[in-house]
């Protein structure tokens, strides 16, 4: 079919765009000719990316795939022209002519095009919770996310200017996305995003990660003369400090005499390697740093308490529009529920609101090349096809309260611009902490150990549909579960790969060991989480020695990979990226989990096979996603010394041993 006369049918039928055809109200576009509804595809050929369109040309049905951009005169046949992608789906792939061409001159295209898909959609969940009411979050709407979209960005602008007014430096890489999460964990206020009610009020996240940064920034180093320069500035901007803060006479007396010690090192000795002038400098921390520290204490408490109070008041302000938005709609924001939910054991569902959503306003959907932009009172958010089918699916699947799809282009808006405010704008930012494990491991998860849910995922970056998420009200008509530190399976298997901030992974552990503890029916949970041993992370110490541990491995950095959290937009090229830290993999089961599910060596061969990288040229090292401090600023060799330390630890008898790829 030429391109023209496609064209015509995208532009006489917008609808078909705005919502998945094989929806019940939406199955077939309207037909000039006839008024005989067109019949619905099988689900098969609509996951596959087949949809019913109507020529106006030609004044018949065809069939168009989105996923390839091909289009058949007759119904596509299942199997014909398939090929296998990473997921386990089979595509059709036809010529991108019709059966019947249209003309003598009309040349096949290459239709050798292989199509990627990164999530496996048919998989059922295993996981069993116990009937809940519906969520009392005030419903998604684009006013109120533009609102909170400008607010956290002005935000963003207050913690860059008072890092540099008090203590002049530039705020610690994606800590300000690290202090979102890191809130989340004791917060009990009701934005989503935003923290209003958290007790302390000092974060000890942001406050780590200001203070590891004073009075320089630590960065890696590849050469002698960027240390030696390294040692220069910090010990400069060390006397700076104590000169011009309150410090007390020992202090200074102590800084003083350990920085001219240094200068005059530095002047003598012109022969020092690269690691002559590190060990320096790591003296040099160890003496001045207590004294710098003490200075500047109250200042980066003031930065945390300051950003702390604006984000509260930002959040009075966002839900006083909220309630005035849904008060102008006569929608109630308090809502009795009612007593039809039992304390029953059900397969686990998505996240449902009680309140009920207002009308949504116009969102503008155009498509650039392979890529849908979705815009809303000109701020646009962008989303690749692929990506965009995927969301049409997972709210086919999940949402009951918009059945004619009125309501999908507003909410996908909502649900992109969410998660786009939540990591920020710079250059791959907030990438790892949204990265996700490749398809092939998940693959062997399921396989191998019956995984069908994520405990730490969006609807952007999921494998499965069913998985827990950061945003229950967006998140939510698309499949979400709602975070996973309130969710509370009696059963099942999981797997657990949670954004590497660490007061929230130590959170994590703790709520999984209470979830094993009372649990007697099998759950198993396979965490993967950073091999940071520099110092080691709570998470990982407590994981090892709990009781519930039943094998563990190591995955070492720079062999294995991560899809990148921003695969829904980013190259194809650009989505897997080489580790630059290690990974351990953590089996925590209770009794009937490990008869169930037990990591047994088969399993585990089958499994480190899917880990390994197949062949292809990654990028290095990719977002970073490490912690602050010396995890953070300590050369990639000495990081590699202090993973390759022993990690034995007391656990269970009956736990079998550490392996390492």
């Amino acid at each position: 079919m030429t391109s023209e006369n496609h064209a015509t049918v995208k532009a006489d039928s917008a609808a078909l765009v705005m919502s998945p055809t094989g929806s019940t109200s939406q199955a077939a576009p309207f037909s000039p000719s006839t008024s005989k509804p067109i019949q619905e595809l099988p689900d098969e050929l609509i996951q596959a990316g087949w949809s019913k369109c109507w020529s106006k040309r030609e004044n018949r049905p065809y069939y168009f795939n989105r996923f390839t951009n091909q289009s058949l005169w007759e119904m596509p046949v299942l199997g014909q022209h398939d090929v296998i992608v990473s997921s386990g789906f089979r595509i059709p792939v036809t010529p991108t002519t019709p059966t019947i061409p249209i003309s003598p001159n009309m040349t096949c295209l290459n239709w050798s095009l292989c199509l990627r898909v990164y999530w496996d959609l048919d998989v059922q969940t295993n996981a069993v919770i116990r009937e809940r009411a519906p969520a009392d979050h005030l419903p998604p709407h684009p006013e109120i996310e533009l609102q909170r979209a400008q607010l956290t960005t002005k935000l963003r602008q207050h913690y860059h200017e008072l890092c540099s007014q008090r203590e002049g430096i530039e705020p610690p890489r994606e800590s300000f996305n690290r202090w979102l999460l890191e809130r989340k964990v004791v917060d009990k206020g009701l934005d989503p995003l935003l923290p209003s009610e958290c007790d302390p009020v000092i974060s000890t996240s942001m406050f780590r990660e200001i203070m590891n940064d004073i009075p320089i920034r630590l960065s890696r180093i590849k050469y002698k003369e960027e240390a030696r320069k390294l040692l220069f500035k910090y010990a400069e901007a060390a006397k700076k400090m104590i000169d011009s803060r309150n410090a007390t006479p020992e202090s200074r007396k102590v800084v003083k005499w350990n920085v001219e010690d240094t200068m005059n090192w530095l002047r003598r000795d012109h022969s020092a390697s690269k690691e002559d002038y590190m060990d320096r400098l790591e003296h040099l921390r160890k003496q001045c740093g207590p004294h710098v520290a003490s200075v500047a204490k109250d200042s980066v408490e003031g930065i945390c308490s300051k950003i702390y109070h604006i984000s509260a008041e930002y959040v009075r302000r966002i839900r006083q529009t909220h309630l005035t938005l849904l008060k102008e709609c006569n929608i109630s924001a308090f809502v009795i529920y009612s007593s039809c939910f039992k304390d029953r054991l059900v397969y686990c569902y998505p996240v449902r609101l009680s309140i009920p959503s207002p009308p949504q306003p116009r969102v503008e959907l155009h498509f650039e090349n392979d890529v849908a932009c979705l815009r809303y009172k000109g701020e646009m958010v962008k989303v690749n096809r692929g990506h965009f089918s995927k969301l049409e699916l997972l709210y086919r699947y999940s949402c009951i309260d918009d059945t004619r799809f009125e309501k999908f282009l507003s909410r996908v808006w909502c649900l992109i611009k969410r998660y786009q405010v939540m990591f920020g704008s710079g250059v791959n930012e907030g990438s790892g902490l949204q990265g996700a494990l490749p398809v092939p491991v998940f693959e062997a998860l399921n396989k191998q150990f019956g995984v069908t849910f994520e405990c730490f995922a969006s609807p952007l970056n999921c494998y499965f549909k069913q998985f827990c998420s950061a945003f229950p009200d967006t998140d939510g008509f698309f499949g979400s579960r709602g975070p996973f530190l309130s969710f509370s399976p009696a059963s099942g298997s999981f797997e657990a790969n949670p954004p590497f901030c660490e007061e929230f992974m130590d959170a994590m552990v703790t709520h999984l060991e209470d979830l094993l503890e009372r649990s007697s029916e099998p759950l198993s949970f396979i965490i993967f989480v950073p091999e940071w041993r520099d110092p080691p992370t709570p998470a990982l110490t407590r994981m090892e020695a709990s009781r519930f541990r039943r094998h563990q491995m190591m995955v070492p950095a720079f062999e294995h990979e991560y899809r990148s959290g921003s695969q829904h937009i980013c190259k194809r090229e650009e989505i897997y990226y080489k580790s630059v830290h290690g990974t351990a993999v953590i089996f925590l089961q209770n009794n009937a989990g490990f008869s169930k599910w037990e990591p047994t060596t088969e399993r585990i061969q089958e499994f480190l096979a899917a880990y390994k990288v197949s062949g292809r040229s990654l990028p290095s090292p990719g977002p970073s996603s490490t912690s602050t401090g010396d995890k953070d600023s300590k050369p990639v060799q000495e990081q590699s010394s202090a993973r390759s330390q022993d990690n034995s630890s007391p656990v269970d008898k009956t736990a079998p041993d550490t392996t390492n790829i």
